[in-house]
C-alpha cells in the first residue's frame, strides 16, 4: 500500500475539510506540513508573529463560521499564539491550531522548546492533544475539526511531533465527520414563546458563535414582527440590523446607561447564544445573582452554560441559528402591549449614542458620521481593544450586510490581523481596521504580512499618544499622578510607506473625506494617521472631567 506521511495527512485533512486559507509562522518543527502545502491551492498567509496569526485565524472563524487554521512551531511559537487562542475561546469561535512539537524520543527531558501542550493549552481550548503515533493522525485531525465546530464552538490545539510528521502510515481516512447541532423541540420553542407572551418589557440579548447570515436576518424579522427590543452582547453588534427600530444597543465595556436601564428594567430576558458574561451584565450587576427580578430564558449550545450564572426559568440546549430559525415565524401575541416599551428603549439608545463636539482640529464624531453615510453596506469593520474602540463599538451602526470583528476578551492588537483575515476571505469588500496607537503597535508588523499576501485593508490609527483606557482608570483612582501611560510613537506614515502601502497624516476633520477616498483607491491598502485630541479619554470624558468627577 502507498504510505502517506504525517505531514501529508495534516494537509489532506485541511483539503478534506474545505480549508482554503491558513495563517501561521513557519518553523522547523513542522517542515513536513509546509512541504505538503506546496501540492495544494491552500493560501498560506505568512504572518510576522504567531499572536497575529492566531488573531487572524480567530477572525476567519468568526467571519466564515468555519475553523480558522493557525500553524505555529513549538515552544515560543505556541506560547505567542496563546493570545489568539484565548480570544477564540472567549469569543466562542472555531479554530484549529496545529503546533510543531519536539520529536517523541526527545520528550520528557526538557528538550529544546519542549512544552506539554495538553497541560499548557488545556484550560483555554476545547481540546488539546498530541499525536504520538502516525497511525492515529487521521483520527485526531477529523475529531479535532468536529470538536472545534460542535456545540459551543472554540479552539482545538493539536501538537504534532516532528518525527511523527515524517513517519508513514496506511491509515489515511481524513473524511469530515458529521456535526450535530443542538435543535430545540417544538415544546421548547413553545416555552420560549410562552415566556415572551407574558412579558410587557421583554428584551432579547444575543451573542456567541454559530450565527449564520440567515440567522441574522431571522432575528431581525422575529424581533420586528413581535416588537421586541434586542441588545447585542459585547462586540456582537452585527447580529442584528442596527438600523432596525428593535436594536437598542450593545451590552459591553463602557455600556451606555440607556442599555443598562433596558436590561435592568426588563421583566423577561431571553439570552440567545450568550454566556451572561461579566461585560454583558456590567459585572453581573444588572441581573441579581440570587433572586433576579427578570425571568430568565436561556438558550445555549453548551448544556453546562444553562443556569450556570443565573437562576433560569427556562433553559434550552439549542444552537442559536437553529433556534431563531424555529422562532422566526412565531407570533408571541399582539405586539401593541410591547410597543411603548420598545419605543422608549430605542429612543433612549439613540439619544445616548451621540458624541458631543470634540475639541481641537480633528473631530472623530464628525468623521464617524461621514463613514456611516459613505461606507459600503457590506463593510467589514475590525478593532482591537482600547478607548478608541468606543467609536466603532458605540457610535457606528451596522446594517444587515455589515460585519464587526472584535475580541470579547479585550485584547489589544487584534484589529490588523483580523482585517487581514477579512480581506483574505472577501477581497471584494471594503475592510476598515480601527486601531489605537498603542493597540496597533502590538501587531503593526503584520502590515508586512498583508503586503506580501496582496491584502489591502484600510487602517485608521487613532493617535492620542497614550494608553487611553489605562489612563482613564488612573485618573479615576490616582488623579493627576500619571505613570506609565504616555507613549512616544513612531512616524506612522513613514512606517506605512516602508511597508509599501499608501499612508498619510490627517490632522484636520475636513481633510478626512478626501484622504479616505484616496485610501479606498489605493491598490496597496492604506494607513491613515489620525491625530485625535489627547485630552479626551472617551468621546464624552476629558482628563479634566475625569479628575473633577472621579469618573
Amino acid at each position: 500500500m502507498l504510505l502517506r506521511t504525517g505531514g501529508q495527512l495534516v494537509v489532506d485533512a485541511l483539503v478534506a475539510h474545505g480549508v482554503t486559507t491558513a495563517f501561521g509562522v513557519p518553523g522547523e518543527s513542522y517542515l513536513s506540513v509546509l512541504d505538503a502545502l506546496v501540492d495544494t491551492d491552500i493560501n498560506y498567509v505568512i504572518c510576522r508573529q504567531e499572536g497575529g496569526a492566531a488573531y487572524a485565524a480567530e477572525a476567519w472563524g468568526r467571519l466564515t463560521g468555519e475553523p480558522g487554521i493557525c500553524m505555529v512551531t513549538r515552544g515560543p511559537g505556541a506560547t505567542n499564539a496563546t493570545v489568539g487562542i484565548h480570544a477564540a475561546m472567549q469569543n466562542s469561535m472555531p479554530m484549529v491550531v496545529l503546533i510543531g512539537q519536539v520529536a517523541t524520543h526527545e520528550q520528557g527531558r526538557e528538550a529544546f522548546q519542549e512544552i506539554d501542550y495538553r497541560r499548557f493549552l488545556g484550560p483555554i481550548t476545547k481540546w488539546a492533544t498530541q499525536v504520538d503515533d502516525v497511525d492515529d493522525m487521521a483520527e485526531a485531525l477529523t475529531i479535532g475539526f468536529k470538536i472545534a465546530v460542535s456545540g459551543r464552538p472554540g479552539p482545538v490545539a493539536i501538537a504534532l511531533p516532528e518525527d511523527v510528521l515524517r513517519a508513514g502510515t496506511s491509515v489515511t481516512d481524513v473524511a469530515p465527520l458529521p456535526v450535530e447541532r443542538a435543535t430545540p423541540t417544538s415544546g421548547e420553542i413553545d416555552s420560549i414563546v410562552g415566556e415572551l407572551a407574558t412579558a410587557e418589557r421583554p428584551v432579547i440579548i444575543v451573542g456567541g458563535g454559530r450565527w449564520t447570515e440567515q440567522a441574522r436576518a431571522d432575528l431581525t424579522f422575529f424581533a420586528e414582527a413581535n416588537d421586541i427590543p434586542v441588545v447585542t452582547a459585547f462586540r456582537f453588534h452585527d447580529l442584528i440590523d442596527n438600523h432596525s427600530d428593535q436594536f437598542v444597543g450593545e451590552a459591553g465595556v463602557g455600556m451606555l446607561q440607556a442599555v443598562k436601564d433596558t436590561i435592568h428594567g426588563a421583566d423577561v430576558v431571553l439570552g440567545l447564544g450568550i454566556r451572561f458574561g461579566e461585560m454583558t451584565t456590567a459585572a453581573w450587576t444588572l441581573i441579581d445573582l440570587d433572586e433576579p427580578t427578570q425571568r430568565i430564558v436561556h438558550v445555549h449550545p453548551d448544556r453546562t452554560q444553562l443556569g450556570r450564572i443565573y437562576p433560569t426559568e427556562v433553559g434550552i440546549l439549542g444552537d442559536p441559528s437553529i433556534t431563531i430559525g424555529l422562532l422566526r415565524d412565531r407570533i408571541v401575541n399582539s405586539a401593541e402591549r410591547r410597543t411603548a416599551w420598545r419605543h422608549e428603549r430605542r429612543n433612549a439608545y439613540l439619544d445616548a449614542a451621540v458624541a458631543p463636539p470634540q475639541p481641537g482640529d480633528f473631530d472623530m464624531g464628525i468623521v464617524m458620521r461621514w463613514l456611516q453615510d459613505n461606507l459600503p453596506d457590506d463593510v467589514i469593520v475590525t478593532a482591537g481593544a482600547g478607548n478608541f474602540s468606543i467609536w466603532p463599538n458605540k457610535l457606528f451602526r451596522y446594517g444587515a450586510e455589515a460585519r464587526l470583528l472584535a475580541p470579547q476578551n479585550g485584547t489589544m492588537g487584534y484589529g490588523l490581523p483580523a482585517a487581514i483575515a477579512a480581506k483574505a476571505a472577501h477581497p471584494e469588500r471594503t475592510v476598515v481596521c480601527f486601531a489605537g496607537d498603542g493597540d496597533l503597535q502590538m501587531n503593526i508588523q503584520e502590515l508586512g504580512a498583508a503586503r506580501q499576501a496582496g491584502i489591502e485593508p484600510i487602517v485608521l490609527v487613532l493617535d492620542n499618544a497614550m494608553y487611553g483606557t489605562i489612563r482613564a482608570h488612573q485618573e479615576r483612582d490616582f488623579p493627576e499622578r500619571e505613570s506609565g501611560t504616555k507613549i512616544i510613537n513612531p512616524d506612522f506614515v513613514a512606517l506605512g510607506h516602508s511597508y509599501g502601502i499608501h499612508a498619510e497624516l490627517v490632522d484636520r476633520t475636513d481633510q478626512f473625506p478626501a484622504a479616505f477616498e484616496r485610501a479606498q483607491a489605493s491598490p496597496t491598502g492604506a494607513l491613515l494617521h489620525l491625530k485625535v485630541p489627547a485630552e479626551m479619554l472617551t468621546p464624552w470624558m476629558s482628563i479634566d472631567d475625569a479628575r473633577a468627577s472621579g469618573l
